[in-house]
Formats: structure tokens, sequence, C-alpha cells
């Protein structure tokens, strides 16, 4: 298998875990530490440290709060912050990037059109707004007392002295500390051209823009990957007008999602915008020019697609490598943490999509790398860490794409997945535009997912997947349209 294959391959499964402790400490004027003992449920000795850390000016190098990842988590994270009264001279927050926190699924979407079709760019898309809140500009997070240290990742942690070390050298003192680190994307090696010019990585605006630069200069542009980043960054590349093609390994588009008839759908929806497709095969190198630019794309079979601009999406992994002593999972990537969010370390957390945790209603552990899960583990890590609340976190998957809604696109693409894809599917409507297409295992049904959906049908889903509802296959199938069956499915659900 080519190195380039087994970069494309991706896995998923389930690891039992041991839940961490730790402690808030409200603030005081100087750095104290002290040690309890206590004994867990099991019989087992546990040592709680106890911080007090001096937080009123940031003249020092102790902090009450630090949240590590200037992401979507912690943009949501720091608004739960404030909500509860503690970020004004008590939270900082370490980033790698030159912007105050955003919501990343617009690089691959909105962000990629060109100039003549309304592309999104900052400050419009700053975090809160994906889910209706404040725009949390760089003026926000100074208004709100909170520290902000952009362009410093962190390099180390001290987990003893509680310390953390920034690119900088900068020298920070923790009280409790929130992982937010996220992913890096997936890369080819670069002896086989994954750092060619012309080849682009999508992850952060930087990236975003860079891809811009090439596209307003190409003619002839390969997707790598067909899954969610291969499926938004093809879409906006038609809004360009360029010759596209998306190459993968798999079968069909979306594969972990998408059943085959499902996928055909799309498929001949891309086609129908112009796109290629080059399934099932496998990626040899990357070619290039003289001046080291790329050229094409090499398969396995020798034959070569020709392409001035090559966007690899095929995946991401947590970014854990200066946090490894945290405890990692190593069956779904990521650092372990318990259904508050807690590592095995007490005092730290993690969140988004660097956190492994326990996805309780389907009853395994899972990292789920989403805006969504990113939102909602913030809110729910920050409440336990400041309040009473002690309930287990309770994710409900959940998936969405947009494409194709540039200016004077013929149609435009908005689809929504809730629950689990397990089981047989039946699948409702002709594609145009909607379609629906429900999992059911068991005689349950535990998973919807719907196009072109009214707003009332979209809020159905949720409900749907959550309650996992006994129902009639037969009578399902029998629904003449999508608007039936979604009524059908409605009368399932108990109250």
């Amino acid at each position: 298998m080519s190195p380039a294959r087994k970069l494309m391959a991706s896995i998923s499964n389930s690891l039992s875990m041991k839940h961490g402790l730790s402690l808030w400490c409200p603030h005081s004027s100087s750095l104290n530490r002290t040690h309890h003992s206590f004994s867990l449920p099991s019989g087992r000795s546990f040592q709680r440290r106890t911080y007090v850390v001096a937080s009123s000016s940031f003249a020092n190098q102790n902090r009450e709060f630090v949240i590590v990842g200037g992401g979507n988590a912690a943009g949501y994270a720091a608004r739960t912050f404030v909500e509860h009264g503690m970020a004004d001279g008590r939270l900082c927050i370490v980033s790698k990037e030159a912007y105050a926190p955003y919501e990343r699924p617009a690089l691959t979407k909105a962000y990629l059109f060109p100039l003549e079709k309304k592309p999104a760019r900052l400050p419009g898309f700053h975090t809160c707004v994906g889910s209706g809140g404040e725009r949390q500009t760089p003026e926000w997070y100074k208004e709100k007392g909170i520290e902000m240290l952009y362009k410093d990742p962190v390099t180390n942690i001290d987990i003893e002295k509680q310390t953390l070390t920034t690119n900088s050298g900068k020298l920070l003192k923790y009280g409790s500390l929130i992982i937010a680190t996220g992913c890096t994307a997936s890369r080819f090696p670069e002896k086989i051209g994954g750092n060619l010019s012309g080849v682009h990585y999508i992850r952060d605006v930087a990236d975003a823009d860079s891809l811009i630069s090439s596209l307003g200069k190409a003619r002839k542009v390969v997707v790598v990957g067909g899954g969610y980043i291969g499926m938004e960054v093809a879409a906006a590349a038609v809004g360009w007008n360029l010759d596209t093609t998306i190459i993968f390994p798999e079968n069909h588009l979306l594969q972990r999602l998408f059943t085959p008839s499902l996928a055909r759908r799309y498929e001949e929806l891309y086609q129908e915008n112009g796109v290629k497709f080059s399934k099932g095969v496998s990626i040899k190198n990357l070619e290039a020019s003289s001046d080291g630019r790329v050229t094409g794309v090499k398969l396995e079979d020798g034959s070569t697609i020709d392409a001035d601009t090559v966007i690899i999406g095929i995946g991401a992994k947590p970014a854990v490598s200066s946090f490894e002593r945290v405890g990692l999972n190593n069956t779904v990537g990521g650092i372990q943490v318990d259904g508050q969010f807690r590592t095995s370390i007490p005092g730290i957390f993690a969140i988004g999509d660097v956190a492994a945790f326990p996805l309780k209603m389907y009853d395994r552990v899972a990292r789920v790398e989403h805006v969504d899960h990113a939102r909602r583990s913030a809110q729910h890590c920050v409440k336990a860490l400041l309040s009473s609340q002690t309930h287990t976190y309770d994710y409900l998957p959940y998936f969405y794409s947009r494409v194709f809604e540039y200016e004077g696109s013929p149609r435009k693409i908005w689809w929504q997945f809730f629950g689990d894809n397990v089981g047989e599917t039946i699948e409702i409507g002709n594609f145009d535009p909607k379609i629906a297409t429900f999992w059911i295992d068991s005689g349950k049904l535990k998973g919807v997912l719907l196009e072109s959906g009214s707003p009332e049908e979209f809020e159905l889903l949720p409900k749907l997947a959550r309650s996992q509802p006994f129902v009639d296959k037969v009578k399902l199938q029998q629904a003449s349209s999508v608007e039936e069956a979604m009524e059908i499915a409605r009368t399932f659900l108990t109250d």
C-alpha cells in the first residue's frame, strides 16, 4: 500500500476509560499549593492538588484559567466564562493563530468563493456567530478582560509545577487548564510531493488565503479526498469555473456516512456541475516541474491527472504533541477525558476535536471533529468547572454540509444528519431537491439524513435520533414523498 493511501485510511473504535478528578479554586493574591488525599469509590487513594492563583493584572506569570488553543472551542469556552462572571482578569487564551477564534467551517465553504460571489471574510465569522451568538472580535476579548496571546503556541507542559512554556519562551503558571488544541491537517509525505508549491492543506485562515491565491491563477484543480473537505472545496472550485477532479480510494463519496445510493445522487450532482471523479484509486506521487511546482497527480496504475493546484483533504490528526503526558487514547486518538471533560490529571481538561470522551447514548468512547461538538463540549466543560453541574455530557452526533451556495449557483445544497448510521436504510425522495435516508437497526430508528428540508423538518431530526423510536418499516417505505415520510416518522415519537 502506498504512503498516500495509508494516510487516507481512518479508524474509529471504543475503549474503556478512567475518570479523572479536578478542582477549581477562587483567585487570591499569591500562588499556594496544598495536597489532600481521599479515597475513590473503588477504595484506591487519590491525591488532589488545590491551587490559589494571582490574577488581577497579568503582571506576573500566574494565571487562574488558561485555555490552550484559539479555535472554536476556545471561543465558546471564553463566552461561558464571561457568562459566569469569571473571565475578567482571570482568563488567558494561548493561540498559535494570529486571529481571535472564528467559525472554522467557513474556511472550506464561503471563504473560498471568488470575489464576485461575495466570499466570507473576517471579522464576519468570528465566534460565536455560528450559533447565533455575539461576534467575539479581538476588541470583545479586551473589553471582557481576557488576555489573548496570539501566534505563540504552547511547546511544553510541566504537570508537577503546573506551568506552560510557549514558543516565544513565555512561562505561564495555571490554576486550571483547558486543552483545546484541535487538529492539524493530515499531510502527504515530502518524498511523494506533499510540500510542493501549489499543494494545499486547509485548516486556518492562512491556509485558505494561500489556496485562494492559487485558485485565482489555476486552470486544473485536483482535490484529493472524498470526505467533507473534498466535497466542499471541489464545490467552491466550481464557482471559479475551474477544471476540477476529485480523487479518493473508496468506492464512493463520504463512505463513512453516505450509502452507495445516496452517494450516487451527490456524485451525479457534482458531475452536472462539471466535476470529474477518479474513485477507488491509489496515488503514487505528485509530479512537479523543474521549478518545484506541482504539475499532476500520478496514480499507482501509471496514469497521471494534470493539475496546477492540488488540495489535500484526507483527514486530520489531533494536536497532542505537547500534551502526551496528560494521557492519550490510542484507539480513537486525542486526550482521554470523562463526562465532564476532566483528564486523569487534576485541574486539566480537554475539549473539542482533541477530546476522547464517553459518547453516552451509544456507550462508546469517541472523538468528534465537528463544530457542534466543539461548541457544546466547551460550554459543558466550563460549566462543570465553575458551577455545581455534575451531569455527564450527553452528545448527539450531528453532521451537516452546505455546498454550491455561491451567487449564481443553479442549486444550493444543505443537508443534515443526526444519530448513528447503523443497520439497514430506507431512502425516500428523488433528490430534486429533497431526499431523506433513515437508518433502522433492530426495529429502532437510529439516524436520519435530510436534504433540502423545511425548518420544521430539520428540527424533527434530533428528536428522532435521540429518542430512537420503534418504527413500522413497511409504512415508512410506502411514503410517496419526503414530506409524508417525515410526518410518518413523527408519529412514532412518544411524549
